[in-house]
């Protein structure tokens, strides 16, 4: 059934219906009661519902409802504009309120909180923008930050250390100096090289390097101008395995030497020479290293209870000298050994370094006992004074001082640690 047509034969028939029956009050008409009315009107059967859109086409399924827009469009000006059908169409809801306001049971204003009104343009979708509350605080995404590339360095167990020292000496008398003697220069050069290993768990490996010369000049020599007061090369090395916090069991090895050939005034002879003799202290024990006196007094002492002990000479003829039978070049012995390297910082200025070693074969003993005292008057600039014991009863005992031996000097040069 085309409701359009309805509503056109009600608004035309609503009036004549209210003449025909003054004294009763109007009342409603059940639409299909007057579908013959419906094809007097139209006679062709027309539709008229092809030029309508979609929102008023709606509006002949709907219950009769008071549409707002209407009485706009009939009383304007521009109500060419628009087409024959909802011109039409309009008509018939105008003449249904003014003539049967009865009929309209709702507005289009109740419509519209309900649902929105149907619009005849193409649906779009689009995603709406949700904008923030006022109490809603937006966190900014952090930006993007690279990854960081992971590098894994191997441990260094490691430490180097080396001390550089070049000191120098002058003495002048005079020729008629009261009592006598003669001028002299003289220097003294030494390095120390240490390279140590310490994993700060069970193993430690301390080695040592230390080279020394002193050189003078003797104007009363007539055969050398120069000759050598101090010469050694010594390494040590001393491998351990921690038992306490202070203490390691220990194998300690010694080798000493030296660099130039040493002669006596006015002689020809050499007394000693570049593995002649040789030394080499091969010992096991145990280490302990001390720190005293508020960490200013550190270093390590050695005690061996076992002590193997070489003395080589490469020219034979010196074998008596240094205790070995005058068949051999060698002397092989064994015995116990304690050795004691200390550094003691009194302060910024003043410091004593000390080495103390002590072999016995219960049979014949065997002590040195180094001793220098530095006063550095700021990082290059140092004067020290070397005390320098020595007992050997292996070597034939002297008239005046037994088998006791002593050297002594005072320098004044450079010095550089680093």
């Amino acid at each position: 059934m085309n409701y359009i047509y309805l509503l056109i034969v009600l608004a035309l028939t609503v009036q004549p219906l209210a003449a025909h029956h003054p004294t009763q009050t109007p009342h409603k008409h059940r639409a299909d009661s007057l579908d013959k009315l419906v094809s007097g009107i139209n006679p062709n059967n027309v539709s008229i519902t092809d030029t309508l859109d979609i929102e008023q086409q709606s509006r002949l399924f709907m219950p009769l409802t008071f549409y707002r827009g209407i009485a706009k469009r009939k009383f304007s000006l521009d109500s060419d504009t628009i087409s024959t059908s909802e011109a039409l169409l309009d008509d018939v809801f105008l003449n249904i309120y003014l003539n049967r306001p009865d009929l309209v049971l709702t507005k289009e204003s109740t419509i519209d909180s309900v649902a929105p009104p149907v619009d005849s343009k193409p649906i779009v979708v689009t995603t709406p923008v949700s904008k923030p509350q006022a109490d809603v605080v937006m966190r900014e995404e952090p930006p993007t930050m690279p990854e960081p590339k992971i590098i894994i360095l191997k441990p260094n167990f490691w430490t180097f250390k080396g001390d550089y020292s070049l000191q120098f000496q002058q003495n002048y008398v005079s020729d008629n100096w009261y009592k006598g003697g003669e001028r002299n220069y003289s220097f003294i050069a030494g390095v120390v090289f240490e390279a140590n290993y310490n994993n700060k768990q069970k193993v430690k490996w301390d080695n040592k390097l230390e080279m020394k010369l002193g050189v003078f000049t003797s104007p009363s020599d007539t055969v050398h101008k120069v000759k050598t007061n101090t010469d050694y090369i010594r390494f040590t090395s001393s491998f351990g395995l921690q038992a306490t916090k202070k203490w390691y069991y220990t194998v300690q090895s010694i080798v000493t030497t030296q660099m130039f050939r040493g002669y006596q005034s006015n002689k020809t002879t050499v007394y000693s020479d570049f593995m002649s003799p040789i030394s080499l202290n091969l010992s096991v024990g145990m280490d302990y290293k001390p720190s005293w006196f508020k960490n200013k007094l550190t270093g390590s002492i050695h005690l061996a209870p076992l002590s193997y002990n070489l003395k080589y000479v490469d020219r034979k003829y010196l074998n008596t000298r240094y205790g070995i039978e005058s068949d051999r070049q060698a002397l092989n012995d064994y015995g116990s050994l304690i050795t004691a390297d200390l550094n003691w910082i009194f302060s910024q200025s003043v410091s004593w370094r000390t080495r103390f070693k002590y072999y016995t074969t219960y049979e014949r003993s065997e002590m040195e006992w180094e001793n220098t005292f530095s006063l550095k008057f700021n990082k290059y600039v140092i004067s020290t004074i070397s005390l320098y014991p020595r007992f050997d009863d292996s070597r034939k005992r002297d008239e005046d001082y037994g088998y006791f031996q002593l050297k002594e000097y005072i320098a004044f040069g450079f010095s550089y640690s680093m």
